[in-house]
This record gives C-alpha cells, sequence and structure tokens, in this order.
C-alpha cells in the first residue's frame, strides 16, 4: 500500500468517495472491483474515528431483538455468516456467555425465546453456533470471573469479532490492489458543481498543503460524525458517543453480554488481545466532533456497571486503555420524543441531495459490506450501467485461498519454528492473513524482529517493521494506534514510546526532528505525567 497523491490530477472518476471508515472503505472495494474509475480520500488515517473505536464485533445484534428490529438481525447474521467464510482470518467465531441471576430484568424463559429467535434468524445449520444452556456450576466454570451469589445458570450463544482498524485497511488494499486512487490526509475543501449538479471537488493535501481539483461523475459522502457538521446533511443525523475501556485480561476465549442494573441496558466484556474490552456507553453527543473524550461519567458508569457482576470489582487504577467514538443514526423527525440512543435502530439509509451527490447515514460495521453495495448500484444506475455487486461471497484480499485451518497450522509451525512465541503467531495469523508470509521472510534474515515489542503484548517487531513499510503509515499515531492498537492496550512510558518510534524511524524516513515531533505528539496525546 502506497500514498501517491499525484494520482488524482488529470482524472475524470466515475466515483468520488470521501470518508475512509468501514463504509468507504467497502464503497471503494466493491466499485473498483466492478471496474469503475475509483476515487477514495481521507482527511485523516484509514478508519481514525468511529471506524476503529467499535467493539470490534461481528454480530447480529441480540439485544436489537428487544426493540422488534427483525429486518437488521436477520440482516447483520446473514452479513456474520458470509464473512466467517470469506475472510477467517480477518473476523472469527466468538461466544457469549450471559448469566441468568435472580431477580434480574429478563428471566430466564425470555433469553431462552430471544436466543432461540436470534438462532433461527442465523439459518446456520452448524450446531457450534447454536445457544447453550448451563446450570449455575457449569456456568461458573465457564465464567470464574463472575460473583457466584444468586446466579441461577446462564446461556452461550454465537457471534464474531474482528480488529475493526485492520479490516478497513484490508479494504482500502483490496480497493487500490483494483484499480483505486487511495489517499489519506487528503481533506475536502469544496464540493464543485455545474448547472447545479455536483461533478468534482476541491481536494487538499494535508502533508503538503497542496490543492488539487478532482472531477467525478458520482460523487458520495461517508464520512459519518461529520455529516453532522454540514448544511445539506445535519438534518439527517443524530450522534451517539460511546466509550470501552480496556481492563486486565479476565476472560480466556469467551465474551459476556450483561445488563446494566442501573438503566438497564446492555454492555459487553470481550477478550481482545489478550485483555478485556469493558463497553459500551450509549449518551446523546452535542459536543465538538473533532475532541470526543472519555470523560469521568463514563467511566463510572461502566466500572459500577461491570462491578455488579464480578468476583473481584475493578477500581479505576486497573484501566490500561480507553476510547471514545461517535455514532450517527438516522434521525426521525416523526418521533415526538426522540428517547434513548439505545433504541434507536441502527439500520442505514442512502440520502441523495438535490445536486446529485449522495450520503450514507446510519449503520452498522456488520451490516456495511450490504450497504455498500447498495451504494454502488445507486451509483451504477446514475452512470446508466449495470454492474452486479462484486462483494458478495469474495474472499477478502488477504485470505487464504486453500482450507483455512489447513493453512493456519502450517503457518503457525513456520512462525514458532522462527522463535514466534504461540500467541503473537495466532494473532500474525489474523492480523495479515497471506501477508504473514513476508513478516516471516523478514524474520528469516534477522531473527531479533521475532521478539515482542512489550513482553504484555502479542506483537512482534517484525510486525512493527512491516506496518510501517507496507501500510500507508504517515504518523506515528497511525501506526501504533490503529495498524498495531498499543497506544489503547499498553501504558506505555515516554521511553518505550521513543524506543518505537527511532526503531521504524528509517522504514518511515524520519529524520531527527521529525522522530521528535511524532513522539511528542503521541506523548501529548496518550501519555500521562
Amino acid at each position: 500500500m502506497k500514498r501517491d497523491f499525484a494520482t488524482l490530477p488529470n482524472q475524470c472518476f466515475d466515483l468520488l468517495i470521501c470518508g475512509g471508515g468501514i463504509y468507504g472503505a467497502w464503497t471503494a472495494y466493491d466499485a473498483a472491483l466492478r471496474g469503475l474509475k475509483v476515487a477514495i480520500v481521507e482527511q485523516g488515517d484509514w478508519a481514525s474515528a468511529t471506524s476503529s473505536a467499535s467493539s470490534k464485533l461481528i454480530h447480529g445484534g441480540l439485544r436489537y431483538l428487544e426493540t422488534y428490529d427483525f429486518k437488521l438481525v436477520s440482516k447483520s447474521l446473514k452479513e456474520r455468516k458470509m464473512l466467517l467464510h470469506t475472510a477467517p482470518h480477518r473476523v472469527w467465531p466468538l461466544r457469549f456467555g450471559v448469566p441468568v441471576y435472580a431477580r434480574q430484568r429478563i428471566n430466564r424463559l425470555q433469553l431462552k425465546l430471544g436466543l432461540t429467535l436470534y438462532d433461527f434468524l442465523a439459518s446456520d445449520s452448524d450446531p457450534q453456533l447454536r445457544h447453550s444452556y448451563f446450570n449455575p456450576k457449569q456456568f461458573d466454570e465457564h465464567f470464574p470471573c463472575l460473583d457466584e451469589h444468586a446466579l441461577k445458570g446462564g446461556f452461550t450463544y454465537a457471534d464474531a469479532q474482528t480488529d475493526d482498524a485492520r479490516l478497513v485497511l484490508e479494504l482500502i488494499s483490496g480497493a487500490q490492489d483494483a484499480g483505486a486512487s487511495c489517499i489519506n490526509y487528503c481533506k475536502l475543501i469544496q464540493l464543485l458543481e455545474t448547472n447545479g449538479n455536483a461533478d468534482g471537488a476541491i481536494v487538499q493535501d494535508q502533508l503538503t498543503q497542496t490543492e488539487q481539483k478532482i472531477s467525478a461523475k458520482q460523487i458520495v459522502f461517508t464520512t459519518g460524525q461529520w455529516l453532522a457538521e454540514e448544511a445539506q446533511s445535519r438534518e439527517w443525523c443524530r450522534l451517539a458517543k460511546g466509550i470501552h475501556l480496556v481492563m486486565p485480561g479476565m476472560l480466556k476465549d469467551e465474551a459476556l453480554l450483561l445488563t446494566a442494573k442501573s438503566d438497564g441496558r446492555v454492555f459487553f466484556m470481550i477478550p481482545w488481545y489478550g485483555l478485556t474490552l469493558l463497553g459500551t456507553t450509549d449518551t446523546d453527543f452535542k459536543g465538538n466532533i473533532e475532541q470526543v473524550s472519555v470523560d469521568a461519567s463514563d467511566i463510572d458508569y461502566l466500572l459500577a456497571a461491570a462491578n455488579n457482576y464480578l468476583r473481584t470489582p475493578w477500581k479505576e487504577s486497573d484501566i490500561i486503555g480507553r476510547f471514545a467514538g461517535v455514532r450517527v443514526f438516522k434521525h426521525n423527525t416523526q418521533t415526538a420524543s426522540p428517547g434513548s440512543p439505545s433504541a434507536v435502530s441502527r439500520d442505514w439509509e442512502l440520502k441523495s441531495a438535490s445536486n446529485g451527490a449522495h450520503y450514507a447515514v446510519g449503520g452498522k460495521i456488520t451490516s456495511s459490506r450490504q450497504d455498500a453495495a447498495s451504494i454502488v448500484d445507486t451509483v451504477c444506475s446514475q452512470l446508466g450501467t449495470a454492474l452486479p455487486c462484486a462483494t458478495q461471497d469474495r474472499l477478502f484480499p488477504w485470505a487464504p485461498q486453500e482450507n483455512f485451518a489447513d493453512w493456519s497450522a502450517r503457518m503457525l509451525g513456520q512462525a514458532m519454528q522462527l522463535g514466534i512465541d504461540t500467541e503473537s503467531a495466532r494473532w500474525l495469523l489474523h492480523r495479515h492473513g497471506t501477508r504473514i508470509t513476508e513478516i516471516l521472510r523478514s524474520i528469516e534474515t534477522e531473527a531479533d524482529l521475532a521478539q515482542r515489542i512489550i513482553p504484555s503484548l502479542p506483537f512482534i517487531v517484525a510486525d512493527l517493521i512491516h506496518c510501517a513499510a507496507t501500510e500507508m503509515v504517515i504518523h506515528l499515531e497511525d501506526l501504533l494506534r490503529r495498524r498495531l492498537p498499543l497506544l489503547i492496550l499498553a501504558r506505555l512510558t515516554e521511553n518505550e514510546l521513543q524506543q518505537i518510534a527511532l526503531r521504524v524511524a528509517d522504514t518511515l524516513h524520519w529524520d531527527d526532528a521529525r522522530t521528535h515531533q511524532e513522539i511528542e505528539h503521541c506523548c501529548k496525546q496518550w501519555i500521562t505525567h
């Protein structure tokens, strides 16, 4: 993956996509595969906003059954099934436990009915993906972290997990390989019109401040929370903030779906890179979208919700990392009372303005591929061409062509022969798919690259160097927040940050001044003195 702003001039694109999150990435990938001439620009880094601040789940949304959103759940479950097949390295199964306690809001019978419906909507014949019930002793053995007092048993059910930022990155890589011009740190300055029709834009390279005019027959905005800043799209959007805390590891290979006793909201505890993701909150957001942060009230809410269930309560000092994102929901002007964000549909809609520009509003990561296909269908219709969706049942760009289990076993064997520990090797497969061969090759010539970057996390030095060299990294924060999420998974010291930056400085062609600038920015944003 190479960033080349010079590919934009003197071209007329069929489609210009503004916004490099999950919806923009899927749209660019599908459109490029269909043969359209595509450009996608992102004002920051790929997945730098909400698309790297999710719960890292590919799921149907069991909790949406409570609001009778059966259509969305069914749609999402079908996508989950397809992604588990087409991207086994990128999307992997994850079972969730749901404890049943005395006097809780949803009783055992209600849970049983909901999970039976969930399995039915998934229409999957694999018995491993169906729900199971466990008596109190059995459930306690599955989840010894939970308080066993008043525990009546519990269920487990199937969903799936991903690394959201790397999901976006792989799709951008696929779009670029299919011929799309993909430029991060490229900001739309002005939308251009001819006779009232949007037919281009002026964009600015955020690295050089160079401005360039782009011609495009169709323009799509997949800018997420920034839609609420534009006069054209503001009235279509409702924003809600969700936060996650990174806590010490306490789960093995299963997650928990729990209900906050204070307000009845669902939240998760999810194993991720050996630690635990705790989240999410769901509160209306009316602040500055450039400054979305985790507030003390968010922390208090999540810790209190979790500690109602934990055998050993968490303290604020246990928090390792934190992140916040802003979701966009379709604003329903017909509703007299806005209600809680938790009750708002996560479904998606494509709006088209009078000048012909299109705006993607709402949605969720799990169903984003199907929604993006609808976007490209609309674009093709406007262009007067009929080209079928190119992403349905298509293997991901970095997915192995052979049987995944066989391929994984072979790659794991090679990795461990080179001195990579088992946990780091497994995560390498998930993070890089078939590109792991490039990483293993580098270790063959320099054995020290097999060592972990920091001892507590399953990321090796060769992974760091590979990401810096090949994944369109511009800033140190791109590398350590989204390519490898070290900034949220570790309490890095300034010295550790400096050592990492010096390790990649030559690869990224940084001189001493630039390296110091990058370290200073990361310290300011991420390190508490």
